[in-house]
């Protein structure tokens, strides 16, 4: 974790910094199942959730949002004991650690809300530092859908499931 970075609850007055990275990873089309030309109001919508989800930010000592991770149930009913997580760092904050951080915080959250496992539904093949990350916190991939995600560049590749019992 950087020296001075803290995570918390996000809230409303953290969007304004939130969307501008949010729509530029969205845009990109690269590592998330979102629309490319998402709308303000829709990545609201997707991030922002409500209790008893929780939505985090990862903020330099200036205030400075340098990443962000929503958590939630993966699943309702006779399922919910399994959570999912998402994350998102403002790419001029890469490398640093902050998803790192942000992924220990969220099965730290997990755990501590009673879930048995985190699994994540869509991790992009070709997100291999996302990979990377999740399988050096415990996650292994349990499957994956071949050529279930359209990547801009390298066409159809795989869509992993990974998960971590907790």
């Amino acid at each position: 974790m950087l020296p001075g970075m803290i995570i918390r609850d996000a809230t409303d007055a953290d969007w304004p910094q939130i969307w501008p990275f949010l729509r530029r990873i969205c845009e990109a089309g690269e590592t998330f199942s979102y629309p490319t030309d998402i709308t303000e109001a829709t990545g609201r919508d997707y991030w922002m959730l409500p209790p008893p989800a929780r939505t985090v930010v990862a903020v330099a000592d200036d205030g400075t949002v340098l990443g962000t991770a929503k958590m939630n149930a993966n699943q309702g009913g006779n399922a919910a004991h399994v959570s999912s997580a998402s994350f998102m760092v403002d790419p001029a904050h890469s490398g640093r650690g902050v998803g790192r951080a942000l992924c220990a915080e969220a099965l730290r959250w997990a755990t501590a809300e009673g879930f048995r496992a985190m699994q994540f539904n869509a991790v992009v093949e070709s997100n291999t530092r996302a990979v990377k990350l999740y399988e050096s916190l415990g996650f292994r991939v349990i499957g994956t859908v071949p050529e279930g995600f359209r990547h801009p560049r390298l066409g159809y590749v795989g869509l992993h499931i990974m998960h971590r019992a907790l």
